[in-house]
């Protein structure tokens, strides 16, 4: 087995471990449920593996499985490129085929905070869905922004609610690759406060994709003005839309320590 060499992250309470390749990926992702279990490992919302060489980023849950974008870990990614590896104000980072643009706002070591494009978020159906669970009727909103999401209206927006109804929806039967859940409660037109629930990863404390796909919810729906502050109980993220309907969002991450671990030891 390996030592590898880990550097822990965080945006909004979201924590990441970035591992930058090349590297035992094989082991590390065999591995993870351990590695970021809080209590037998050193704990994390999943791991980021970063490619310097095109500054590509896979993105793997604390299950192990893969997911195919995050808002608050392309930050973080962000943040460990321009703090690691020297990236400038402006540049892209890549997630699969999808191209991230970043543009850096403020760098004061150990945070850097940026202003990401998630794109254009995408509704099918463009309308509302109503989904039957053991906990209830759910009614929804379906939103893409390069992975997917199910926006709950009419909902407690507590922590409680979200943990009994967030799995339920993750794994219902209309999404066979499993989906992202977040109750939301609009606050005005430009603010919103939301709980999440992320598939492969549990109730979690913040979420920039969340965050984007909320915002579009309500803007599609005609209940918030194209700029939103969606808050969430790890922090508080800035959210927007442009005119050409791209989501721009902007936050802070931040590094919180190195660890060399020898697999082994798991």
């Amino acid at each position: 087995m390996a030592v590898v060499h880990l550097v822990k992250y965080q945006a909004l309470a979201n924590d990441y471990l970035i591992l930058d390749l090349p590297a035992d990926m094989a082991g590390v992702v065999d591995l993870l449920p351990r590695i970021c279990d809080r209590h037998r490992g050193l704990g994390a919302d999943g791991l980021l593996a970063f490619d310097v060489t095109g500054f590509t980023v896979r993105i793997f849950n604390p299950d192990g499985s893969e997911a195919e974008r995050s808002g608050n870990g392309l930050r973080i990614a962000a943040c460990h490129a321009v703090l690691e590896h020297g990236a400038g104000h402006q540049f892209t980072l890549r997630t699969g085929d999808r191209s991230n643009p970043v543009r850096v706002l403020s760098v004061v070591p150990p945070e850097v905070i940026c202003e990401l494009d998630v794109g254009v978020p995408e509704f099918d159906p463009d309308d509302w869905v109503t989904l039957e669970t053991p906990a209830g009727v759910a009614r929804c909103r379906l939103v893409e922004v390069g992975n997917p999401h199910c926006v709950g209206f009419g909902e407690p927006v507590t922590a409680d609610r979200c943990r009994e109804l967030g799995p339920l929806l993750e794994r219902h039967p209309r999404f066979p690759r499993r989906t992202n859940v977040q109750l939301v409660e609009p606050l005005g037109r430009d603010r919103a406060r939301i709980e999440i629930w992320e598939r492969g990863a549990g109730y979690t404390l913040a979420s920039g994709t969340s965050a984007s796909a909320v915002t579009a919810a309500l803007i599609r729906t005609g209940q918030s003005d194209p700029a939103v502050q969606v808050m969430m109980p790890g922090g508080t993220l800035a959210v927007r839309q442009e005119p050409d309907g791209r989501l721009l969002q902007s936050g802070p991450a931040r590094r919180v320590y190195r660890a060399a671990l020898d697999l082994a030891d798991l």
